[in-house]
């Protein structure tokens, strides 16, 4: 079933996740229901918050990445099969030199900013089936791990832009909050608050 995004400007956004454990309630229909939403919204990544709940959960599909021209042959192939549930996890290290590349996010749509992250990560979590996993990645790959790892973080990648930049998108991120936009996907708003 395909679920609706929740927009920004929404309190959800902003808690940290807690930790789940293999009896949270339906949660293989959770996971299958987030990977639905988030290929019919041309997403390569959707975090719990996204859809209203505050636990540490995130999806990744980087495949549509894999289709850039750009990249390595080697990079392409990993980014391509690149599909991973995390549960729980917890970033334990981030390293190398920052680079910028143009961010976006499902709950903030038409707004995209260059956002400096560090290019390699190592996380440890556990999977659909509460296996352990420590995994280090880089590039695109560690990029989009970062992104959703933020969400269950209450931290959305609009935090990690210049004030200058947040000035430029202000009005456009109201609107987004106040349900004036067309997405191509479902989203579902705040609630606004009666004067």
């Amino acid at each position: 079933m395909i679920l609706p995004v929740i927009a920004y400007g929404d309190s959800v956004l902003r808690k940290v996740g807690i930790n789940i454990d293999k009896d949270y309630p339906n949660l293989e229909e959770l996971i299958e229901n987030m990977k639905e939403t988030m290929i019919s919204a041309q997403g390569v990544g959707l975090a719990a918050p996204q859809i209203g709940k505050a636990i540490r959960l995130f999806i990744v599909d980087t495949s549509p990445f894999a289709e850039d021209d750009e990249l390595e042959d080697e990079e392409r192939a990993f980014l391509k099969d690149f599909k991973k549930v995390f549960i729980n996890a917890k970033i334990i290290k981030e390293e190398g030199d920052e680079w910028p590349f143009t961010e976006g996010c499902l709950s903030i749509p038409d707004i995209r900013e260059d956002v400096f992250r560090q290019e390699k990560v190592t996380i440890e979590y556990v999977d659909e089936n509460f296996e352990k996993h420590t995994d280090v990645l880089d590039g695109l790959a560690a990029r989009v791990v970062q992104h959703e790892y933020d969400h269950i973080e209450g931290i959305l990648f609009t935090d990690k832009i210049s004030s200058l930049k947040k000035r430029l998108i202000k009005k456009k991120l109201e609107n987004i909050s106040k349900g004036k936009i067309n997405p191509d996907y479902r989203m579902k708003f705040p609630q606004l608050k009666k004067k």
